[in-house]
């Protein structure tokens, strides 16, 4: 994508982000819903897995090249200068359970970007890691900690249910969506409780929905298939049925072969009435302030999920927005009920799995 030319960046001012006075109940009460997901599930499989996104189906090495030639304003923070850096990549769906494929969700990537150098974020001091974690949507299922309590709570009733309802309920859900969007909508609560389209992960393209500082100004992130190997894969129909790890069969049949490249974009701020920071449902237009490329993602053939591979990443590693430099510092009311939640995720798996959880 070609930098921009016509749009003037705000800068942040640290009015856009406003508390509510209870914030902190909210948050309390959402670190007591994933851990009692956590518990739940732990219960049943003697083993500890993270209270959202616990399936992973691609777990891989890759290296992320940042652009030269950047415009100032995109040249801000760990995208400053052009450099080469390694990555981690995690690519999972959301339920805090490991669920068969056929229960389709919404997918997550996370990545670990390694040697990142800056001031740090709280809580992740004298680490030299910068962690994103997306999901395939631009905008967040609900605009506050609030309403996402609300999601969460309906999400962590369906834990521990049995198998065969969920893939029952996840055709019907995924009928009910296919009307929605028939009509020219989309549902994204139908969506996140089993109702998403069955298709291969590759393809998607994958947003932060929520934004974070981009050094003096403020944005979201996306990373966007563009090798014609991945390209190939977006909307591509996946049979999942009678196929309990279907995704995670078919990231390892695509790298086994293939290498695949994808795009890291910014869409930087603009308007802070069009583009707020406290509601996190809102899907910032692209004609305001269209996504640009900064730097492009890389991984090379290798085996995609392996045991082994999956006790080191699944089991060891902590993916955070807040584990990060402070020129990438997540903004708004969602971002920061993260921190307490993913805090008690990890401390929580390294506990019950006498496994440390490392940043």
């Amino acid at each position: 994508m070609n930098q921009p030319t016509h749009i003037s960046p705000l800068p942040f001012d640290p009015s856009f982000e406003a508390i509510p006075e209870d914030e902190a109940e909210t948050t309390r009460e959402l670190v007591e819903t994933m851990r009692s997901i956590t518990e739940k599930t732990s219960h049943d499989y003697g083993h500890a897995v993270r209270s959202v996104h616990a399936k992973s189906h691609g777990l891989l090495d890759a290296e992320l090249t940042v652009l030269d030639g950047l415009s100032p304003e995109l040249a801000q923070g760990l995208f400053a200068r052009p450099r080469t850096y390694a990555v981690q990549m995690r690519l999972s769906t959301n339920p805090g359970d490991v669920l068969a494929d056929s229960v389709s969700t919404p997918r997550g990537l996370a990545i670990k970007i390694s040697g990142v150098e800056g001031a740090r974020l709280p809580g992740s001091e004298g680490q030299t890691s910068q962690d994103f974690v997306m999901i395939n949507a631009p905008a967040f299922t609900a605009p506050t900690p609030k309403a996402f309590l609300k999601n969460l709570k309906l999400l962590a009733k369906t834990t521990d249910r049995a198998p065969t309802g969920k893939k029952v309920l996840s055709a019907v859900l995924r009928g009910a969506e296919k009307v929605v969007e028939a009509v020219g909508g989309e549902s994204a609560t139908l969506k996140s409780l089993g109702g998403h389209p069955e298709t291969h992960i590759l393809g998607e393209t994958f947003y932060t929905c929520v934004p974070v500082l981009y050094g003096r100004y403020f944005a979201k992130l996306s990373i966007v298939p563009i090798s014609p190997e991945l390209t190939a894969l977006t909307d591509a129909p996946l049979d999942v049925n009678g196929h309990p790890d279907a995704l995670r069969d078919a990231v390892n049949a695509f790298f086994a072969s293939n290498a695949a490249e994808w795009e890291v974009r910014v869409q930087l701020a603009t308007d802070i009435d069009k583009m707020p920071v406290e509601d996190a449902s809102v899907q910032w237009p692209e004609d305001e302030s269209p996504y640009v490329a900064v730097a492009r993602l890389r991984a090379n053939r290798q085996p995609a999920w392996t045991d082994d591979r999956s006790r080191s990443i699944d089991d060891g590693l902590l993916f955070s927005p807040w584990n990060g430099i402070a020129e990438h510092r997540p903004l708004g009311g969602v971002m920061r009920s993260r921190k307490p939640a993913y805090e008690m995720s990890s401390e929580y798996r390294g506990a019950f799995n006498k496994c440390p959880v490392h940043r």
